[in-house]
């Protein structure tokens, strides 16, 4: 099925399309399913979602009693939550909010819905995303990203040579994306407009960086293609990628 030209091996085109196409799908499934569950967390079916509407589905779904979960809230009552639950709970409604378009009123119709579960899909979420990825790495506050910004370390102290070495490769790899990848007019500066294009799951520059990357690890022959010998050898990596599974790897990705 990735071997268009039925030549025996896969080039980086033939792997690139194949992602572009898993990725397209994945996004017409999660829209099919959106419609799913919006009618699930809609009982009342006015066509928009409370917090509190999800919040008792999300914990019925994780085996609470959902009469009682119903009736606490309707009354404020304190909720008997574990700590597990309460952090995946924040996290939600952290997503929860910046699905909320403006002007916010914490009501999610579908489409918002949608960018709630699947953020891959909403150029809001992305410019959010990027917002926040500038904010973290921007120094000089010039809404830009220069090498040495998107290079600098993570916080965390070096504290022995392999620990070093893991750096160096670290800051050899963000600079090799930077520079090659990211900055698409090779100026030195990344834009927002720059990241938000790279971190778009449509990209089709990223899908062929991706299926480039996917080649390099199993390409023992060095032939810039994909025998079915390499691909079996390397069969773990190959199932764990986008290449098998685009819905579980772009979530992680988000």
């Amino acid at each position: 099925r990735v071997d268009i030209n039925n030549d025996k091996k896969i080039g980086a085109k033939e792997m690139q399309r194949w992602i572009m196409e898993k990725t397209d799908e994945h996004f017409q499934e999660a829209v099919e399913e959106n419609k799913m569950h919006f009618r699930a967390v809609d009982p009342d079916g006015d066509g928009h979602v409370s917090w509190d509407e999800y919040k008792i589905k999300f914990l019925a779904s994780k085996g609470f009693n959902e009469k009682e979960i119903a009736e606490k809230i309707k009354n404020n009552e304190e909720l008997k939550i574990d700590e597990e639950t309460q952090e995946v709970l924040d996290n939600l409604k952290d997503r929860w909010y910046q699905a909320d378009n403006p002007p916010p009123d914490l009501l999610l119709n579908e489409e918002e819905f949608l960018s709630f579960l699947h953020p891959e899909h909403s150029r809001g979420m992305l410019k959010f995303m990027v917002k926040e990825i500038i904010r973290d790495l921007d120094q000089d506050g010039d809404k830009k990203l220069t090498l040495s910004e998107f290079i600098s370390l993570p916080v965390g102290t070096v504290e022995n040579q392999q620990a070093q070495d893991i750096d160096d490769d670290w800051v050899k790899d963000r600079r090799k994306e930077f520079e090659e990848v990211i900055d698409a007019n090779h100026d030195g500066i990344v834009t927002m407009e720059e990241l938000e294009e790279y971190m778009d799951p449509m990209n089709e520059y990223n899908a062929l960086n991706e299926a480039k990357q996917m080649i390099a690890v199993a390409d023992e022959n060095q032939n810039h293609h994909l025998e079915l010998e390499e691909i079996l050898k390397y069969s773990e990596y190959f199932t764990g990628s986008k290449l098998m599974d685009y819905a579980r790897n772009v979530h992680e990705e988000f």
